[in-house]
């Protein structure tokens, strides 16, 4: 028998011997009164109550130390023969294990080493652990299994669990952000008839009541300008988008975002509220506009903006504009890898992009994009072969999209018909027709700005982390065995 089949089966005998023993392992409620992180705040000598985690058990003949953790930190408990009841420490040696969650009742002390502590006078098994945490200096150290067992890294790793409560405080920040602008959050729905508002491959699901075929909301972009024809002139929704494609570092199936719509702006305004927005997040989190990326120093006091063509000649050397035919797009695709089969004139731009966005470490807008990129958007003032969309990079991250949104129901309806032709051509990620949108345009909607930002990339930025998974507290995952 192995050593954990050992632990295993002894603590599957102390919960036996416990109900034997009229004891429940497994408590239903407990009056915890204040977190670990209060606990060591108070004076010596105050009363305390509190609970967590058995993380370590160190016993010393009288006299036992142990640490124990809840969401805000670890605290020592100490057991001591001439102030702890001894009925508290015999169950407290015989029948706990590191694991555990425990409360326990005592006084606030200093320990000779000058630890705060609490010194027990009560203790009170609330949940025994039948599973052995990883070995203290080893962890959770391989990558799939922590993503897997969130619980455990979240257990093992209190660094982990500050990225989340980054994450929390960046949510809270965009909302009063947004709030701070005059923007009233709405929600639209996640299951739709027609999916829209981005070029993504979509998930397909079934509906029984109605007897339809149904999508997962690959962006709320649409149903947002729906508000906006209905008379609301600045709203925003932080809602779950799912697209049907590769997960890698920067991609994950499910995601959130942040999207808004600000009536009578247009993209110009969209940048100026987007750097507004990143500068907010920075003083909030760290107090000063500058802060460190993966070994790269960033400065929130610099943006810059370049178009897409000229981003392209500079770091590729190519001319896009040169670009006239699907064949002439293909073969550029082809010299640098990239698999032709999905790939017209109205794309290739968008992956050459890819190639070099990671050159993009200081904020940067790449805008004025081809105008088969943005069949939402509104053509550049001057040059129709162009729409106005931005997308800002930070970290040599894509943050988001935005656009001066489209308003005209006649060349809306147009650029819907031109996607369904790039469908036909190979492009998956083509828009199909939304005839309701088209409807609710030709009611009127005001000249606006649209911007979506990805979430999860924006906390990657601010937490300094690489991959994507680090900042979903449960991250997709394949199922095991498969």
């Amino acid at each position: 028998m192995g050593r954990e089949q050992q632990i295993i089966k002894e603590r599957l005998r102390k919960i036996k011997e416990l109900r034997e023993k009229g004891i429940e392992p497994y408590a239903y409620r407990f009056d915890k009164k204040f977190c670990v992180e209060k606990c060591l705040k108070k004076k010596l000598g105050t009363s305390v109550k509190t609970a967590g985690r058995l993380m370590t058990k160190r016993e010393l003949g009288k006299i036992t130390f142990a640490k124990l953790q809840d969401f805000s930190g670890q605290v020592q408990i100490v057991f001591q023969s001439k102030n702890t009841p001894e009925r508290d420490m015999k169950f407290f040696k015989k029948y706990t294990d590191i694991g555990d969650i425990i409360g326990v009742e005592g006084k606030i002390i200093k320990t000779k080493t000058g630890e705060t502590s609490i010194l027990v006078k009560k203790i009170e098994l609330l949940t025994k652990s039948i599973l052995p945490l990883p070995e203290k200096f080893h962890g959770l150290q391989d990558k799939e299994e922590r993503y897997r067992k969130r619980y455990l890294d979240l257990t093992m790793n209190p660094k982990v669990r500050e990225i989340f409560e980054t994450r929390e405080k960046i949510l809270g920040i965009m909302r009063e952000f947004m709030k701070k602008k005059g923007f009233i959050e709405i929600e639209t729905p996640l299951l739709q008839t027609i999916y829209g508002g981005a070029m993504a491959k979509p998930f397909k699901t079934y509906c029984n009541a109605y007897n339809i075929d149904l999508y997962l909301s690959i962006a709320p972009e649409l149903f947002l300008k729906k508000a906006l024809v209905g008379g609301f002139d600045r709203v925003y929704e932080i809602t779950k988008k799912f697209r049907n494609e590769g997960a890698d570092k920067h991609h994950n199936p499910e995601h959130m975002t942040l999207e808004w719509y600000q009536s009578y702006a247009d993209y110009n305004d969209g940048m100026i509220l987007f750097e507004e927005l990143i500068k907010a997040i920075a003083k909030n989190l760290f107090g000063r506009l500058n802060f460190e990326y993966q070994g790269k120093k960033i400065d929130l006091t610099k943006w810059k903006r370049i178009t897409l063509t000229g981003a392209i000649k500079k770091y590729l050397g190519e001319d896009i504009n040169k670009i006239k035919t699907d064949k002439e797009a293909k073969k550029i695709a082809e010299k640098y890898s990239i698999d032709s089969n999905k790939i017209t004139k109205g794309n290739i731009a968008d992956e050459l992009m890819k190639l070099f966005r990671e050159k993009l470490v200081q904020p940067t807008f790449l805008i004025d994009y081809p105008i088969e990129l943005a069949p939402l958007a509104k053509p550049k003032r001057g040059d129709p072969t162009k729409a106005e969309i931005f997308q800002p990079f930070i970290g040599g991250m894509e943050l988001g999209r935005a656009y001066s949104e489209l308003n005209d129901p006649t060349l809306q309806a147009e650029h819907f018909k031109e996607q369904e032709e790039d469908r036909k051509r190979g492009n998956i990620e083509a828009m199909e027709t939304d005839k309701d949108f088209i409807t609710a345009l030709e009611h009127g909607m005001p000249p606006a700005c649209g911007v979506g930002i990805g979430i999860e990339r924006l906390i990657m930025l601010f937490t300094n982390q690489q991959s994507i998974r680090d900042v979903i507290m449960f991250p997709f995952m394949k199922p095991e065995g498969k």
